[in-house]
């Protein structure tokens, strides 16, 4: 087997874990994928919705058998979010590379601040 075949083995499987731990295997998947094996941003975040799906429908059938699915007003979330990324997909598409590795960057950096900063500012809520 190929060493590369096994890096990227390893790649997803950190992914997997940290997608498993409520994380989002995106945020480490996209960015080894472009930094470590050189694969283009597009590239790197077609790899990831496409690896998404299996975990989705697992996580779904999951939460769907111990009954953790509320299913009111469901449709006035996934028919705004089904739009919204069809858009995004379609705008991120015509955009290069480059700067969608920036704005992908960009929302690592929030994402890590909101996560850093949101559990104190909740516990400082739940404490008044």
């Amino acid at each position: 087997m190929e060493i590369s075949v096994i890096l990227f083995v390893l790649a997803g499987v950190l992914a997997g874990i940290l997608g498993g731990m409520g994380m989002g295997g995106g945020t480490i998947l996209i960015p080894i994928l472009t930094i470590f094996f050189s694969v283009s941003q597009h590239v790197s975040q077609s790899i990831n919705l496409i690896a998404f799906v299996p975990m989705a429908i697992v996580a779904l059938t999951v939460h769907a058998k111990n009954k953790l699915i509320k299913t009111k007003g469901l449709l006035f979330i996934i028919l705004p979010a089904s739009a919204v990324s069809l858009l995004a997909s379609l705008l991120s598409n015509s955009l290069d590379g480059e700067l969608l590795k920036k704005f992908f960057g960009a929302f690592l950096v929030c994402l890590s601040v909101v996560e850093l900063f949101l559990p104190k500012l909740l516990r400082r809520i739940k404490n008044k």
